[in-house]
């Protein structure tokens, strides 16, 4: 992991939509994002923005909304320019290059015209990279999935080993990892950690959850990615609140 600034780590970046993240981290002090994880338009405009004001990041899955319609999309987008966030849309993609094109550019969705960022399988090799990069002249970032919050995930040390590797082929458009750890020293690479709570366990369903503190501290992450610990919080303001200045406690004190 390193110690350096998030506005440090962004000279280091080639990444455009990574330099941008990294500065805005560091001039919002938050390194906290929402996994928005709904199924109405309603909602997840609610919760961007009344929860705007406390996240570097939304995270959607837009094909769960139920009332989906280009409209949305465009309400986030003013949204997200309001608070001073950026859009991810966790679509996960995982095919050959031709294929992820269409589906990042075209279809119902049109990801490519809204979020900032998405991410991908590593597994399909370099070519899912190269069909992404090549689907819009956008800027836009990639995140590579390295390691997941799941039990019984099959990505080993050599997988994650591999998917740095094609990383660094592709530095202007891959930010960094979905990771539960810091695959490298290296400061341009951001690590995104989802299965965050402040009480660890886990869920019915195979999900695993760590601390900020964990999650920062020991194994180096950069942005927390909370879902059900705040959405299903009584008080979902306070809750973000509460994860975002502990997250942003444990970075102060990781670069001391």
């Amino acid at each position: 992991m390193t110690t350096l600034s998030y506005t440090e780590r962004a000279k280091h970046s080639a990444s455009p939509m990574a330099k941008q993240l990294l500065q805005l981290m560091d001039a919002k002090k938050t390194n906290l994002a929402l996994s928005a994880d709904v199924t109405s338009a309603q909602q997840l405009l609610a919760l961007a923005d009344q929860l705007g004001a406390e996240i570097c990041l939304l995270k959607t899955h837009i094909d769960i909304v139920d009332d989906f319609s280009l409209e949305l999309t465009q309400e986030l987008r003013r949204l997200a320019d309001r608070h001073q966030f950026l859009l991810f849309e966790d679509r996960k993609f995982a095919d050959i290059g031709q294929t992820v094109k269409h589906q990042y550019a075209g279809g119902i969705y049109r990801i490519a015209d809204w979020a900032d960022m998405i991410n991908a399988h590593s597994l399909p090799g370099p070519g899912i990279i190269q069909g992404l990069a090549g689907a819009t002249t956008l800027e836009r970032g990639l995140i590579l999935i390295a390691e997941m919050s799941s039990a019984g995930h099959l990505m080993n040390a050599d997988y994650m080993q591999q998917t740095l590797k094609m990383a660094a082929a592709f530095p202007e458009f891959v930010m960094g990892f979905i990771t539960q750890h810091a695959l490298s020293a290296d400061p341009q690479w951001i690590n995104f950690t989802p299965g965050i709570k402040h009480a660890g366990r886990h869920d019915d369903l195979g999900q695993q959850y760590t601390t900020p503190e964990q999650a920062i501290i020991k194994q180096g992450s950069d942005v927390v990615i909370v879902g059900r610990g705040i959405i299903s919080a009584a008080d979902p303001l306070a809750e973000a609140r509460y994860y975002r200045e502990e997250a942003w406690r444990c970075y102060q004190e990781r670069i001391k």
